[in-house]
């Protein structure tokens, strides 16, 4: 069963963390491979567990080196994204290098957050925006990154363990309006976050 939630026994000492770095970054790594999808040719979605908030927030700890003043404040920003039992988790990012392209994508994108769908056999799972604050602006500007929950009932998961599944991930937005089929081995990897 997976884990839902780091506390502070998660945590390693920070020159314990240094001496496995690479080794646990090479690791992540992996794991990520079939954790990442692209949607169209800008966002990328980048489903979220434990693993990857562990090493999220062993990385923040070791570049910013808080100590153990900054440990509660890590945990109570990613805790929320490691999916609890009946959902799914994901970091949408809209990835432009260009600057003045970025700005232009992203001043149309707003409520993007609120047009994202997995659709699979009939059944839809609509992402819910983290409520943590606002990523649409009051004019209307989306923020490149986006947390979003897709919460399951117990068929749903059902379903969507069932080897073979062909997931669609949608953005149905007037200014980002692209879909792509989920590759079967993310589909493997995303069941296993279902209790």
């Amino acid at each position: 069963m997976a884990k839902h939630e780091l506390n502070r026994a998660d945590i390693m000492p920070m020159e314990a963390y240094a001496a496995v770095r690479r080794e646990r970054r090479r690791a992540i790594t992996e794991l990520k491979k079939n954790r990442r999808m692209a949607v169209g040719p800008d966002a990328t979605f980048y489903f979220e567990c434990y693993d990857t908030m562990w090493h999220q927030v062993h990385e923040m700890l070791h570049i910013e080196r808080g100590g153990e003043d900054q440990i509660p404040d890590e945990l109570s920003a990613y805790n929320p994204l490691i999916p609890k039992g009946g959902e799914l988790v994901a970091t949408l990012m809209f990835e432009i290098d260009d600057p003045v392209r970025r700005a232009q994508v992203l001043d149309r994108l707003g409520g993007v957050e609120e047009s994202v769908t997995l659709n699979f056999e009939g059944e839809v799972v609509t992402g819910v925006a983290e409520e943590d604050i606002d990523r649409t602006t009051a004019d209307g500007k989306a923020s490149s990154v986006q947390f979003l929950h897709f919460p399951f009932t117990a068929s749903q998961i059902e379903t969507f363990r069932r080897p073979g599944t062909r997931v669609i991930v949608a953005i149905s937005h007037p200014g980002y309006d692209h879909q792509a089929g989920m590759p079967e081995e993310v589909r493997a990897a995303l069941a296993q976050d279902f209790d």
